[in-house]
């Protein structure tokens, strides 16, 4: 038997051997606009087929509409009406424009428990691994939820014409009035988006979102005037962004002044988007 010693040579000094890889790290280094649109558009597909297979998550969007518009016309229309100066009519005219307000609000709290069943779900890890911009995946939530807010506009537009509710200025004034309304439906997204993230339960973002809802949508100007309201409650309803955006709506579709409420209601969305935007993608990065 024989046996072979084999002897390892050691490299000259100086020489250089193979230099060790190193693996980038997911969605290291800097993505280009063009590819972020890209991914943002994918993913808002991805979403898109979500709701293709379940159907059901649009009967929000499908019945809110019809269902605030019923009640509140038919239960409150009459006595608010009256205190307008005229009767169920002009409660229509009045309300509709305040409930194209409160929409984005509603549809918000969605974004919100879609970003924390997905975090659960483990859908959010995977996207983490893939070299994506972080802030797409959170983009690409909003823009489906915006088209869903579009439908849900529609349908409230389409039953308040029903009952009769008539447009004062133009075409051009409703546009105005349903984009002023997206621009804040959309900066209200990022804070349920944060809510999420934050949360560990989806009935938690949902609990949390009805204690900020409630507040904000009935201490404002949507559903009735607030002269009547006490002084106090009239101070909060001045500071409340969803009344000068209800008010910005309302005077957009049936005349009046607006340039206050209209500018009041993009800095409050300016305002809302730069400060939640940046922590919900930040937290977006950290969570485990």
């Amino acid at each position: 038997m024989s046996t072979t010693t084999t002897t390892l040579t050691p490299a000259p000094a100086g020489a250089a051997g193979p230099a060790p890889s190193k693996a980038a790290a997911p969605g290291e280094g800097r993505i280009g606009l063009r590819a972020n649109l890209r991914h943002i558009g994918a993913l808002a597909r991805r979403n898109l087929l979500q709701i293709k297979k379940d159907p059901e998550s649009m009967f929000d969007v499908l019945l809110m509409p019809v269902i605030f518009t019923l009640l509140f016309v038919y239960v409150f229309g009459g006595s608010v009406g009256s205190s307008l100066g005229g009767d169920r009519h002009d409660y229509v005219n009045y309300l509709i424009p305040g409930l194209m307000a409160m929409m984005g609000m509603n549809i918000a709290m969605a974004v919100g428990t879609g970003v924390n069943d997905d975090f659960r779900k483990g859908v959010m890890d995977r996207f983490r691994t893939m070299p994506i911009a972080r802030s797409s995946v959170l983009i690409a939530k909003i823009v489906v939820e915006l088209g869903r807010m579009m439908v849900a506009t529609l349908i409230l537009l389409v039953m308040g014409f029903a009952l009769g509710m008539t447009l004062e200025t133009s075409v051009l004034g409703l546009l105005a009035a349903v984009a002023l309304s997206a621009v804040f439906g959309a900066a209200i997204m990022w804070i349920f988006i944060l809510l999420g993230l934050s949360m560990k339960t989806a009935q938690a973002v949902q609990g949390m979102g009805m204690l900020v809802l409630m507040p904000l949508q009935f201490g404002s100007s949507i559903f009735a005037p607030t002269q009547t309201m006490p002084g106090w409650l009239q101070a909060f309803t001045n500071y409340n962004p969803l009344s000068n955006l209800a008010d910005a709506v309302r005077g957009l579709m049936m005349g009046g002044p607006v340039a206050s409420s209209v500018w009041g209601t993009l800095a409050w969305a300016a305002g809302i988007t730069l400060v939640t935007a940046p922590l919900a993608v930040s937290k977006f990065r950290k969570k485990t």
